[in-house]
């Protein structure tokens, strides 16, 4: 299983990002999918995640900021993230929910 997060990068508050992460080695298509992040300094805690049917759920701290989405063609989550904020700073983490497996996280810096 290998899990390749891409998209993160330095934005300026306000701004907009989308995290991709590409899949392999699994069935994507009946894949439950999850994005984490982990901050510095804080515990690893979930943004949002999605289901093999579709059926998204997200965190309370990015409520209303985020959309998770899933290409199960590209075998592909992504991460849309909107009015960042500072605090949105972390390393951000695709997770592959049958078995628990994990990429390698890929770093959003949000500027003031």
């Amino acid at each position: 299983v290998q899990l390749q997060a891409s998209g993160g990068g330095l934005v300026q508050a306000g701004g907009s990002r989308r995290l991709s992460c590409a899949a392999s080695g699994i069935i994507f298509s009946i894949s439950n999918m999850a994005w984490y992040r982990q901050a510095p300094g804080k515990q690893r805690e979930l943004v949002a995640r999605i289901s093999r049917d579709g059926t998204t759920n997200y965190a309370d701290s990015m409520k209303g900021r985020v959309t998770i989405s899933r290409d199960n063609a590209k075998a592909t989550v992504y991460l849309e993230m909107h009015s960042l904020k500072p605090d949105d700073t972390a390393v951000y983490y695709c997770n592959l929910m049958n078995g628990n497996y994990w990429g390698q996280g890929t770093l959003v810096t949000v500027s003031s």
